[in-house]
């Protein structure tokens, strides 16, 4: 593990040389690349500068606990107890800066999708919607909405939103997937149980160094909202559409009535998509690793059952079942992500301890 961090604290030299280099200064765009691995890199970096400090510390006060002089041996004792516990505290951090690759977003956009169940399951991802940013304006993330397409009967066909705070994207990751709910629903006279489907997608927002979108990829035009949303959103050509050509990828925003905003949002979610099919590539060609690790972003994938008569949910991927569900739709969370993050960190330390690479 050690040397993982040395490794970084060469190449953190490195890229400070390269930075100081005049033809560098005159590359913008690598100059940018540089700057955000800078600063990946002395993040990553400070647990492990303070670990080193506290095991020199610590082998400091083992030497005086088996010294001569009684009195010094006794408060190095004591001393020796304390940083014992932090230096294990800081090498769980350090596990957990190795496993944690280079997963460093300030936000993410999450994309929720009505399944099988019709007018139900559109009810359904409005549920999940709520759940969602009731536990995220707890957390005191910021919540924006950015797309909606509302169901007939009330809820979402569709609806995407962006999540931004400290540690929205390391708590989100986890919940993309199908999520297959059971209940009666609102309409059915003869109090049967129906099962109904919602897929989620978290996907990490990147900035504009991870992912470079070229002027000449991209076609769009405006176009008249359709649906709801008032005189003014279904006269205008406000609503925005763009492709980007090598992929094919098609985003369409209609919510603002800025065409300017429209089009900035639609930009955010095509970069959200094109980063996710970056790691998927990256993913597919390592192994099998994605077989085994939860939030692979397979929408297919049923991951979770909410089972409302009987107040259970599911998560099948680690089986976990809590019979809180009624507290968990009110946007409390917490238990369940704690339990899948544990659970993800002793997935990826194995691997690690294998010497594969998450």
């Amino acid at each position: 593990m050690i040397e993982a961090f040395e490794v970084m604290e060469n190449r953190l030299r490195e890229v400070e040389s390269l930075l100081q280099d005049p033809a560098v200064a005159g590359d913008r765009a690598r100059q940018s690349t540089l700057f955000r691995e800078h600063g990946l890199l002395t993040k990553k970096l400070e647990p492990y500068r303070r670990y080193l400090k506290v095991s020199s510390s610590l082998s400091e006060a083992r030497a005086l606990a088996s010294g001569d002089d009684a009195e010094m041996a006794a408060l190095a004792v004591e001393e020796t107890a304390s940083l014992e516990a932090e230096e294990s505290a800081l090498r769980r951090s350090l596990e957990d800066v190795l496993i944690a690759g280079d997963d460093d977003f300030a936000s993410c956009i999450v994309e929720i999708r009505a399944g099988t169940g019709g007018a139900e399951a559109a009810l359904f991802a409005g549920d999940l919607f709520r759940m969602y940013t009731m536990f995220a304006r707890d957390r005191r993330w910021q919540v924006e909405e950015v797309s909606f397409q509302p169901g007939d009967q009330g809820g979402f066909k569709e609806v995407v939103f962006g999540l931004k705070g400290e540690g929205a994207w390391e708590a989100m990751r986890h919940e993309s997937g199908g999520h297959r709910v059971q209940r009666v629903p609102e309409t059915e006279a003869q109090g049967r149980i129906h099962t109904s489907a919602a897929t989620v997608a978290v996907l990490p927002e990147p900035d504009d160094v991870q992912v470079e979108i070229r002027d000449e990829d991209i076609e769009w035009e405006r176009m008249r909202a359709g649906g709801a949303g008032g005189q003014h959103v279904n006269k205008t050509e406000s609503a925005v559409r763009i492709r980007h050509i090598p992929t094919g990828l098609e985003v369409k925003c209609q919510d603002e009535r800025s065409q300017h905003k429209n089009y900035d949002r639609a930009m955010r979610i095509l970069k959200t998509r094109l980063f996710e099919l970056q790691q998927e590539k990256l993913h597919q060609e390592r192994s099998q690793l994605r077989r085994s690790q939860i939030g692979s972003g397979d929408r297919n994938e049923r991951i979770r059952t909410y089972n409302f008569p009987q107040n259970r949910i599911t998560d099948h991927r680690v089986g976990l079942t809590l019979h809180t569900l009624d507290l968990v739709m009110e946007g409390q969370l917490s238990e369940l992500f704690s339990q899948l993050a544990e659970h993800d960190r002793k997935e990826r330390l194995a691997r690690l301890s294998a010497g594969e690479s998450s």
